[in-house]
C-alpha cells in the first residue's frame, strides 16, 4: 500500500488514501459522473483521511439520495464522495490525487447508465 495525498483545486479540501501504487480506477457513464469526469478509486473508509477542509465542504445528493457528493464550496472540485454503490466507503477521484506516488493507473469501463443491472460487477470493499 501506498498513501496517495490529493485535494479539491484550490488547496481547501485535502486528504490522504492507502491504495497500491498502481491503481485501477473505475470510469462510470452515468449523468453526474460523466460530466464531471470522475474516475473511481473506491477504498474502505478506514483508508481515507480528511486532512483539511470539512468546513469548505458542501454535500449534493439526488436520486435514492444514499450517495454523499462532496463538493469544495469555494473551487467546485469533487475530490471524493460516499458512493451508493458502497456507503460504508470512500470514492475519491483519482484525477485529484498528486501523480508523484501514482505509478500506473488502469481505467475500467462502468456503466452505471444502468446501475442497478450492472452495480453487481463492482468489487466488494476489503481492507
Amino acid at each position: 500500500m501506498t498513501t496517495h495525498k490529493g485535494g479539491c483545486h484550490c488547496g481547501s479540501v485535502s486528504f490522504e488514501v492507502d491504495a497500491p501504487a498502481e491503481l485501477v480506477v473505475q470510469e462510470c457513464n452515468c449523468s453526474i459522473c460523466a460530466k464531471t469526469g470522475f474516475l473511481h478509486l473506491i477504498v474502505p473508509r478506514s483508508r481515507f483521511r480528511l486532512l483539511s477542509g470539512e468546513d469548505a465542504l458542501t454535500t449534493y445528493t439526488f436520486n435514492t439520495g444514499v450517495a454523499q457528493h462532496h463538493f469544495c464550496s469555494r473551487c467546485g472540485i469533487k475530490s471524493w464522495y460516499v458512493p451508493r454503490s458502497h456507503p460504508d466507503g470512500v470514492s475519491v477521484n483519482a484525477r485529484c490525487l498528486d501523480s508523484d506516488t501514482i505509478e500506473g493507473l488502469v481505467v475500467e469501463p462502468f456503466d452505471g447508465r444502468n446501475w442497478e443491472q450492472n452495480i453487481s460487477q463492482l468489487s466488494p470493499l476489503s481492507d
